[in-house]
C-alpha cells in the first residue's frame, strides 16, 4: 500500500498513531481477530450483482486460459523425469506462512498476497520447500546420513505485482527444485547439485518437448569468499559433465542481486530466432538462517512450465 494511501487512512480516521497501535500494541493474534472481524462485516456487505462486477475487474481471480489436459500432461511428464534423478515430489499448500519469502530472502512483501490467520498465498513454491526440508531437518525426519535431500514441486503461483509485459500473468505454474545438503569442502554440493538440476532439465527439454539445444547464463553475485575461483571450478565441472547441446556463457559483469549466493543462472531456448528464458535458479543462504548453521547448503531453480506448454503442442 502506497505511503499516501495510508495517510489518507490517517488523516480520514483522525488517528495518527493508528499503525503503532494495530504493529505495537496489539498482538499478533489480536490484529488476526479484528482483522476476521472486518473482513466479515464488509463481505456481508457485498450484493450478488456487484460481486459479478468484483470478479469482472479483478486480475487475479480469472482462470488460466490454455489448454488445462496439456498442461496437466506436461506436469506428470516433468514430475517423473525429476523422479529419474530422486527427487520426491509434493503437494504445497496453497498458502504459506506469512514472511515466507520476506523473512529469508529479498523479497518485498508487497509482492506478496498477505492473508489472515499467519498466511500469505504462496508466492514460490522454492521458499515453502525450503522451510519444509529445514522442519524436516530440525525434527530429524531425514535420513541423517542422506548426503542430499531432493524435493520438487509442480504449483500455481500468484505475485501481487503489476507486469509492464503482457505474457506475464498473476498467477501462472512454475516447476521447482530445491536440493539441500552440507558443505563438505571442494564445493562438492554446489557442483553435483547444480549438474543435477540441468541435467533434469535437459531431459525435459530433449525427452518431453523435442528441444535438443539450450543456453545457461551464469551470473556471478556476492556470497562465497573465493567468488573467482568458484565460478572457474563450477563452469569446469559442467563443461566436463554435462553432456549434449548446451552452449555455457557466463556475464561479464558482477550482479548486485542479494538473492542468491555465489552464482545464478538462466536458462534459455531459441523461439523463433530469439532467446526465451525459460528457467531460473542459484544458491541461497536460507537454511543456514533457518537452522542457525552455515555448513548448510541449498540450490533452487524454478521452471516456467505455462511458457511452454503455451508454444509446443502435441505435448
Amino acid at each position: 500500500m502506497s505511503n499516501d494511501i495510508i495517510q489518507k487512512i490517517i488523516k480520514k480516521t483522525g488517528q495518527n498513531d493508528l499503525l503503532d497501535i494495530l504493529t505495537n500494541k496489539l498482538t499478533f493474534s489480536e490484529l488476526n481477530s479484528l482483522l476476521l472481524e472486518i473482513y466479515n462485516m464488509k463481505s456481508k456487505e457485498i450484493r450478488p450483482a456487484e460481486l459479478l462486477k468484483l470478479y469482472e475487474s479483478n486480475r487475479f481471480v480469472k482462470p488460466y486460459e490454455g489448454k488445462i489436459i496439456d498442461l496437466i500432461q506436461l506436469e506428470l511428464k516433468i514430475l517423473k523425469a525429476a523422479g529419474t534423478f530422486s527427487f520426491t515430489p509434493v503437494e504445497l499448500s496453497p498458502v504459506a506462512a506469512l514472511g515466507t519469502c520476506s523473512a529469508v530472502a529479498k523479497a518485498n512483501q508487497n509482492k506478496i498476497i498477505s492473508a489472515l490467520r499467519g498466511t500469505e498465498v504462496l508466492a514460490d513454491a522454492t521458499n515453502s520447500l525450503a522451510l519444509h526440508i529445514c522442519d524436516l531437518k530440525r525434527n530429524r525426519k531425514e535420513k541423517e546420513n542422506a548426503e542430499f535431500i531432493r524435493y520438487c514441486t509442480i504449483h500455481r503461483h500468484i505475485r501481487a505485482q503489476n507486469y509492464k509485459d503482457t505474457a506475464n500473468l498473476p498467477h501462472f505454474k512454475l516447476f521447482c527444485m530445491v536440493t539441500s545438503g552440507i558443505d563438505k569442502g571442494s564445493y562438492i554440493f554446489e557442483k553435483e547439485s547444480l549438474l543435477e538440476h540441468f541435467q533434469i532439465y535437459q531431459t525435459i527439454l530433449n525427452q518431453t518437448l523435442d528441444i535438443s539445444k539450450f543456453k545457461i547464463k551464469f551470473i556471478e553475485v556476492g556470497g562465497y569468499k573465493d567468488s573467482d575461483g568458484f565460478m572457474e571450478r563450477i563452469l569446469k565441472h559442467l563443461q566436463d559433465n554435462l553432456k549434449g547441446e548446451v552452449d555455457i556463457t557466463e556475464q561479464g559483469t558482477k550482479s548486485e542481486n542479494q538473492y542468491y549466493q555465489g552464482l545464478q543462472f538462466k536458462i534459455y531456448i531459441n523461439m523463433n530466432g530469439d532467446d526465451m528464458e525459460i528457467a531460473d535458479g542459484g544458491f541461497v543462504d536460507w537454511p543456514q538462517k533457518l537452522l542457525q548453521n552455515k555448513k548448510e547448503r541449498m540450490l533452487i531453480s524454478g521452471l516456467g512450465i505455462e511458457r511452454l506448454a503455451n508454444r509446443f503442442k502435441g505435448i
